[in-house]
């Protein structure tokens, strides 16, 4: 029975080693070894590729007159709008789904009077001249269009404190942002594999991403993009069922202990 026991002292001391995660593979932006170093304080230059609109992207069009403009204010009007989406998009909803306009699989979006507009693979600012120009065929009025993306969506699964779909009401945001509104990763999350899948005008791409690695900042993924989905798995401490910290660790080493004592105290009388 004393080598049961020693076996089991052995096994405890090995789960104990496995079940700890060390800062490396937790912390953010780290400088890693190989790389070029990126200190505190230097100026990263960075260029972000303006955005063209794909399938199933939803844009927000407003479009007034000279007329509204000089009775409603400049943009008084959606402004009070965007209090309501705020509001909407912080309890779940998506107002942009209700109020905007969807690309379809041909690249078209359907606007009242003008009717089908081709706006696939197109920039925000294409977009919003080829509008223009199709209004002015109807209105001789001066005209003032306004094209914005109905937000930016995106997923989160696996190893999120809050894994789901979100839409976040900005032009832009990093992909710390967007984990951050996820509720940030659990302690177990493998942060050097993180999968980042991306839609391109041509099909969808993966990609491997280590949020560890400073040098993130100046990859073209540190910025999210609409429909992107990020995918976590976890490390292999989840898969033999250690602890996400050492308080839970060392608390289920010790019940084990405790039934090991209990188990050897039982075939030793």
């Amino acid at each position: 029975m004393r080598k049961i026991g020693a076996w089991v002292v052995y096994a405890l001391v090995f789960f104990a080693a496995i079940s700890c995660v060390s800062n490396e593979k937790v912390i953010y932006l780290q400088n890693l070894e190989n790389n070029q170093p990126i200190n505190e304080g230097e100026l990263i230059s960075y260029e972000i590729p303006e955005y063209r609109l794909q399938y199933n992207d939803i844009i927000d069009v407003n479009i007034q007159t000279a007329e509204d403009m000089l009775q409603s204010g400049f943009g008084n009007k959606v402004v009070a709008g965007n209090n309501q989406m705020q509001m909407a998009a912080q309890s779940g909803g998506d107002i942009y789904y209700m109020t905007g306009y969807t690309v379809d699989k041909n690249g078209f979006i359907r606007l009242p009077i003008i009717g089908e507009v081709q706006v696939k693979d197109k920039t925000i600012d294409e977009a919003r001249v080829i509008i223009e120009s199709k209004l002015r065929e109807f209105l001789k009025n001066e005209l003032y269009v306004k094209v914005k993306l109905g937000g930016i969506r995106y997923s989160a699964l696996g190893e999120f404190r809050r894994p789901g779909k979100f839409v976040v009401l900005q032009d832009r945001m990093t992909i710390f942002e967007a984990i951050a509104n996820a509720g940030d990763l659990t302690t177990v999350a493998k942060r050097d594999e993180v999968l980042l899948i991306r839609q391109y005008p041509e099909g969808t791409k993966l990609h491997r991403i280590n949020l560890n690695d400073r040098s993130i900042i100046q990859s073209p993924f540190y910025f999210i993009q609409p429909n992107d989905q990020l995918y976590v798995e976890p490390m292999k401490v989840r898969e033999v069922g250690a602890g996400e910290n050492a308080a839970q660790s060392l608390s289920l080493i010790i019940s084990a202990i405790t039934v090991a004592v209990l188990l050897i105290n039982t075939f030793t009388r």
